[in-house]
């Protein structure tokens, strides 16, 4: 008897808890390439994604929706291509009239509805007047940059940029002038992170970590340039990997690590002196897997099994929808979501497959199972090109003179996907008179000045 009652006593709670809502963590790395980390095949140490990688899921089919810093970010917040909400065609700029139209709806906006707390922590860049920034797209808080961290008056000489701020709200609380501010970004980015989990252990909620590391310019401290023997690569994707350690020792810390789903994942293929690993291409031109294929990794201790790999195709339109399953939310449906749920996969069910039939490379390529056609232009000449991806998965052997039934094939899915998302696109958000968040520095603190408070 005594055994039963507290069978009934505890069942209620232990019910409770395994219906709880998952937290949900999604840390984006900016330009970071497939080579980079360790779980991928890197020599950068990075101890804290090799844990998460054996303790969760390794995607080694994961894919960016758009390349580029703002579109890649409004497919990964929409589940959307970014053509279809008008973010495809460039990023957006300091003082700039577009941004996510606030009527479209983010995973921020979905989850709120599910009684979550929400915070976005990092490199925004989807417009910085108000009605654009995290405040408006479903954030209770925000503290980072508006967008990326080349932006700034020692970027482009062809550019006046304004000073590079550090909002807190809306507001601009900091400016980051030097490399000694730019080197402490991530860590301000990771503390703003740890700090909402630690407000928040005890109620449901979404942590949004958009870094503006590795992006140039690629500057960190003395002390991790030195342990790094001056890589300056090598320390950022080592300041990526503390960053995480951080987090997911923030949910260890508090006995909710079993209750939070994370997500690590990156905008684009790598620029500059990153690693595309066995992929051919990087973040520019033609559209080859280091294009838009992305390290990615997953990890719920307890429910994604540990030191499991997947090869299902997936992508970031398609984190919306599975974020929304998790938490018991439907997906709106007055309007195209293109991305799908793969909550299956991810939980292991060993007949989960992917649901991309036919993966698009934005207009520029497309995915059938194991062929990958690429097509581009140089001037006025255009090239199609044609892969086994099974056999060759560094894209070296064209075999598009070798099959041209599949070549054909593959165009035409193409082009119909294109014509379908060219008639059904829904308008960026537009301002008139767009200003600056932040004019002139004079009287502001610098980041360095601000954490010192």
């Amino acid at each position: 008897m005594k055994s039963l009652f507290l069978l009934c006593l505890l069942g209620p709670i232990c019910f409770a808890q395994e219906n709880r809502k998952p937290n949900v963590v999604i840390i984006f790395i900016d330009d970071m390439g497939y080579g980079d980390i360790g779980p991928f095949g890197s020599d950068h140490p990075t101890p804290h994604l090799d844990r998460m990688a054996k303790e969760g899921m390794k995607l080694t089919d994961f894919y960016v929706s758009s390349t580029a810093c703002t579109p890649s970010r409004s497919a990964l917040l929409t589940g959307c291509y970014a053509d279809r909400v008008g973010m495809g065609k460039s990023v957006v700029f300091p003082a700039d009239k577009r941004g996510l139209n606030p009527k479209e709806i983010t995973i921020a906006e979905i989850l709120k509805k599910a009684g979550y707390t929400t915070g976005c922590f990092g490199k925004w860049h989807l417009g910085d007047q108000p009605r654009f920034m995290p405040l408006a797209q479903g954030f209770d808080e925000y503290e980072g940059i508006p967008y990326s961290n080349d932006m700034w008056v020692r970027g482009n000489p062809k550019r006046k940029f304004p000073p590079l701020p550090w909002i807190k709200g809306n507001r601009p609380v900091a400016h980051i002038p030097d490399q000694d501010n730019q080197a402490l970004i991530t860590d301000a980015v990771t503390d703003a992170a740890v700090e909402f989990i630690n407000r928040n252990k005890d109620k449901p909620f979404f942590c949004y970590v958009p870094h503006s590391a590795v992006h140039s310019p690629h500057m960190v401290t003395p002390s991790r340039l030195t342990q790094a023997k001056d890589n300056v690569m090598e320390a950022l994707v080592g300041e990526i990997d503390a960053s995480t350690g951080r987090i997911l020792n923030a949910l260890r810390k508090h006995g909710i690590d079993r209750d939070t789903f994370v997500l690590f994942t990156n905008d684009n293929g790598g620029a500059g002196k990153t690693s595309s690993g066995p992929l051919r291409g990087h973040k520019f031109g033609p559209k080859y897997e280091g294009h838009m294929r992305v390290s990615t990794l997953a990890w719920w201790p307890g429910k994604i099994p540990a030191e499991t790999v997947s090869s299902e195709i997936m992508a970031t339109i398609d984190v919306l929808p599975t974020v929304a399953k998790l938490a018991g939310q439907p997906v709106p449906k007055d309007r195209i979501i293109d991305g799908h749920d793969v909550s299956k996969i991810l939980l292991g069910q060993t007949e989960a497959q992917s649901p991309h039939e036919t993966l698009y490379y934005e207009k520029d390529g497309v995915r059938q199972g194991k062929w990958k056609l690429v097509r581009y232009k140089v001037k006025a000449d255009r090239f199609v090109e044609l892969y086994d991806l099974e056999k060759d998965l560094g894209e070296r052997n064209d075999l598009a003179s070798k099959h041209p039934e599949i070549v054909k094939e593959l165009q035409t899915a193409l082009d119909t996907h294109i014509a379908r998302i060219d008639a059904s696109i829904r308008p960026a958000g537009l301002v008139k008179n767009p200003k600056a968040l932040l004019a002139n520095s004079k009287g502001v603190p610098t980041l360095v000045e601000y954490r010192k408070k």
